[in-house]
């Protein structure tokens, strides 16, 4: 008797009763046909077994609703209880899940769901996975352990493997049972394989997508991989016949004629969509030689004697001190030689210099010396130009006041220049004959 396509994976399923669901397509879509997900689903218990196979979609379901009862205080048999629940998972004994395992779980009233596609490596190496439970209202936690049991595949990996790009849903909606049979459903209808797996699921967000705006009821996207034992569809190709690639160019929606088989519930981007066919690639792995791991033999090793010979430093110390000194102090007498010992002299400065400006330096040297000492006997008279001269109101000439007598501040713009005390004497210039200072 001839297995039906989704037997690929039945032995597990059939005796760990991980897979879940059966659904019937509607004629309006895939046509009439029982579809039996092939994907591995299974419910969380403490320290369960599962058996994935190697390249095969894993998904397994962590839900609230088991871990609702190990939180005290416990809820009466009909008691409804509506506890936050987040999960922790990781390898038993490391800080994070494998690399090919991932995790997602939108708020902490939904299921998480761990999912990924298991890699040949890790065939028939046990992956215990620690998984942690913390009710957010109670802070109580419950800790049970998933044991992942790789299989390994025959046809793995398939030869046709086409990825998908669906813009109208999230990863965790894309992880459901039934939407993940419908998706495979409306494929195998396109497609015509014997044998139809889904490979892996990636949301958008981790190739590098932006978040979406929360409007219109947006989605991330998710790109679903799928796997087949027959060459592409005349219509999958499509996509790669010039007119559709100009229009992907173009940011157009290229013309696939199969589009309406997944545009009722899917959104494919067909410009995003990657045929890869492994029977035409080349492989470019080379065989790695490995040697014995011994290096060449060098002889045996000498370690330095105990009894080491004494050195004498003190030449060592004299060629490192006392040369600098010396040469800095030859620099240090040959500066001072031309500081002191190379100066000319006030007196031949002066006969060098010409009378006139002599006499211009000497008259400066005399009014700065003035200022100075003006600037320190704070009695003398006020300059001529900021004393009264006449009364502002009557017009007649005021006497001079004395400095004591009011303050500097109250003091008037202008005053009397008629017998002044502390008078500074102007000396007059002599109009005949040379004068110096």
């Amino acid at each position: 008797m001839q297995l039906p396509w989704w037997w690929e994976l039945g032995d597990p399923c059939a005796w760990t009763g991980q897979c879940r669901g059966t659904r019937r397509m509607s004629p309006a879509t895939t046509g009439t046909f029982l579809l039996t997900v092939y994907t591995i689903f299974s419910k969380v218990h403490s320290d369960r077994n599962v058996y994935p196979s190697a390249g095969v979609l894993f998904v397994h379901v962590l839900e609230r609703e088991y871990f609702k009862g190990e939180f005290p205080p416990y809820p009466k048999p009909g008691e409804i209880s509506n506890d936050p629940i987040t999960f922790n998972t990781n390898l038993m004994g490391y800080p994070d899940r494998p690399g090919w395992l991932r995790y997602i779980q939108r708020t902490p009233y939904s299921d998480g769901v761990l999912y990924g596609s298991p890699t040949a490596e890790n065939v028939g190496k046990p992956t215990v996975i620690e998984i942690t439970a913390y009710n957010r209202r109670t802070f109580e936690t419950a800790r049970h352990n998933l044991i992942i049991n790789i299989m390994s595949a025959e046809d793995f990996p398939l030869p046709y493997q086409a990825e998908f790009f669906i813009k109208n849903m999230n990863v965790e909606e894309m992880l459901a049972s039934e939407v993940l049979g419908d998706f495979l459903g409306a494929v195998k209808n396109v497609w015509q394989p014997e044998r139809l797996n889904a490979i892996n699921i990636t949301s958008a967000l981790d190739r590098g997508g932006r978040v979406p705006l929360p409007i219109n009821d947006m989605k991330e996207g998710v790109y679903v991989m799928v796997g087949a034992d027959v060459p592409f569809s005349s219509c999958l190709r499509e996509v790669e016949n010039p007119q559709n690639q100009l229009r992907c160019s173009q940011e157009m929606e290229p013309v696939i004629t199969c589009d309406k088989k997944f545009r009722t519930q899917f959104h494919i981007d067909w410009c995003k969509i990657s045929l890869v066919d492994k029977t035409k690639q080349v492989s470019t792995y080379q065989e790695v030689i490995r040697g014995e791991g011994i290096l060449p033999d060098g002889g045996e090793y000498k370690p330095p004697s105990d009894s080491l010979k004494s050195r004498d430093y003190y030449t060592d110390f004299l060629i490192t001190l006392a040369v600098p000194s010396a040469v800095a102090l030859v620099l240090f007498l040959i500066l001072a030689y031309i500081m002191c010992c190379r100066r000319e002299g006030v007196e031949k400065r002066n006969m060098q210099t010409p009378d006139i400006q002599l006499v211009h330096h000497s008259a400066i040297q005399k009014s700065t010396k003035e200022l100075r000492d003006m600037s320190k006997n704070r009695e003398i008279a006020w300059p001529l130009s900021t004393l009264p001269v006449f009364h502002p109101v009557t017009g007649e000439i005021i006497p001079p006041l004395h400095a004591d007598s009011y303050e500097s501040t109250n003091m008037p713009l202008m005053q009397t220049q008629q017998n002044l005390p502390h008078q500074t004497q102007i000396p007059q210039q002599q109009t005949t004959g040379k004068w110096y200072p």
